[in-house]
């Protein structure tokens, strides 16, 4: 038997729709945008070289421009300082020799040590001294009882001449005999005490307060009399509880030196340390080599910090009242032409060469009495090769390094 199968519906894909205009504006939107995206990448891509271009040029002519630091010039005070190179010298300095000949006995200070005035210093051995002194005192005694005789025999025959049992004339012999005596008295007397004198100097003491900073002898060494030729300093003695610091002053500064004015000194070797003095006199001359007036400055020492021969600084104050109207600048700022001295001044954007005249040196400043104002900006450490009309960009240098 035969059973027929059902035939399956053939199936068949549904036709795709047919284009409409919906669909060709979408395409032409497409083709729109990117037409437009297209455009805006190049011109993207041409302005932003343009921008890097004038960038560029703008950083080129900014670089080419010198940046140079300026300062502002100080008007010159009513009071100035200058400082100028002392020496130290003890306030009393004497050198001790002896007064007596001998040999060294013994010695009781060296050097440094701090000493009062009358004490004992050394003591010197003269027994030569000493046994002309025993000669002379027994003159003395020898002259004193002939003196006694004299005496006993002037008054025995001016008691006799009175019965007239003696002549006058012998009377007035023995009259002038007392009196010679009366004269070898005295002079034997004379001689003791000199004597005397010279046996003390056996023990040699200080003059005055202060300290010794040299001893030149030595126990057994022989010692000669006088500050001659032959003799020898034993010690040298300084008083230093006060001290001379000794300066040479520039003519220009002398007529502003007086004494009693105030001064101040300082030393390397005590960074950040002043002492106070006084200018207590002058030479009253200007030295014709220097060109300079020597002027002593007295300042107190009770502790001894300063020492003769000390190389210090003298620091004197001095009235500004010919030139108050100048203006200080750093020494760094001139520039020495062939035409003279210049500062480079920066007005409207370019360095002008401005000639001046410069005033007193004050080492790191340099005092101007013409061609600068207080408004102008100077150029500091300017270029060998800075020119006239120069374009600069001026800019005040950092507060922290500079101090002028």
């Amino acid at each position: 038997m035969i059973v027929e199968q059902p035939q399956q519906e053939e199936i068949r894909p549904k036709a795709a729709p047919k284009p409409g205009w919906g669909t060709a504006a979408a395409v032409l939107v497409m083709l729109v945008l990117l037409v437009a995206g297209g455009s805006a990448l190049v011109y993207y891509g041409i302005h932003s070289r343009v921008v890097s271009a004038n960038t560029l040029a703008t950083e080129t002519r900014e670089n080419a421009v010198m940046a140079v630091s300026v300062v502002h010039p100080k008007l010159g005070g009513t009071e100035e300082e200058v400082v100028l190179p002392g020496n130290t010298q003890a306030f009393t300095d004497s050198p001790i020799y002896a007064r007596t000949t001998g040999y060294l006995k013994k010695w009781y200070v060296d050097i440094g040590t701090r000493v009062k005035a009358g004490q004992l210093l050394a003591e010197i051995d003269a027994p030569e001294l000493d046994h002309q002194l025993q000669q002379a005192k027994a003159d003395l005694a020898t002259a004193q009882a002939n003196l006694k005789l004299a005496q006993t025999t002037a008054d025995r025959w001016t008691f006799l001449l009175k019965t007239e049992s003696v002549s006058r004339q012998e009377t007035d012999e023995k009259m002038g005999d007392l009196d010679a005596k009366k004269a070898i008295v005295d002079a034997s007397q004379n001689a003791v005490h000199r004597l005397e004198d010279l046996q003390s100097y056996e023990k040699v003491t200080a003059p005055f307060d202060g300290v010794i900073t040299a001893r030149n002898t030595d126990v057994g060494a022989l010692i000669d009399a006088g500050a001659n030729s032959a003799g020898r300093e034993l010690f040298h003695l300084s008083a230093i509880d006060k001290v001379r610091i000794f300066t040479a002053v520039p003519e220009i500064y002398t007529r502003s030196v007086h004494e009693g004015a105030a001064a101040t000194v300082t030393l390397d070797e005590f960074p950040g340390t002043s002492f106070h003095g006084t200018v207590v006199r002058s030479t009253d001359a200007i030295d014709p080599v220097s060109r300079a007036l020597t002027v002593e400055v007295d300042v107190d020492n009770p502790e001894g910090r300063l020492l003769p021969g000390a190389y210090a600084f003298v620091h004197l104050t001095l009235p500004d009242s010919a030139r108050s109207a100048s203006v200080t600048v750093p020494a760094e700022t001139v520039i020495f032409r062939k035409e003279g001295l210049r500062v480079a001044v920066v007005r409207n954007g370019l360095a002008q060469l401005v000639p001046i005249e410069v005033g007193r040196d004050y080492g790191t400043k340099l005092e101007v009495v013409s061609g600068l104002e207080p408004s102008d900006e100077v150029i500091l450490d300017p270029s060998d090769s800075l020119t006239n009309g120069a374009e600069v960009h001026a800019q005040l240098p950092d507060p922290v390094g500079t101090a002028h």
